[in-house]
């Protein structure tokens, strides 16, 4: 039986990770892109694995600024 709450939060920590939603929509549309793009599916492929590696828009802060310590 498959636990669709332990699968969800799997899923808040990953997209959590990489930099929230707004970084996963950035991800999908940079993918988009490279899809529509030219080239041939080998350079697609490759590019798209390239930009995974790199969460959010390409060159954005990918990290984000950390609370001051007390």
């Amino acid at each position: 039986m498959v636990n669709f709450r332990r699968l969800t939060d799997q899923a808040k920590k990953i997209v959590d990770k990489r930099g929230g939603t707004d970084s996963l929509k950035e991800d999908a549309d940079e993918l988009k892109d490279i899809a529509k793009g030219k080239g041939s599916l080998k350079d697609k492929a490759k590019a798209a694995g390239e930009a995974i590696k790199d969460p959010g828009a390409p060159g954005a802060q990918t990290e984000r600024p950390k609370p001051p310590q007390q």
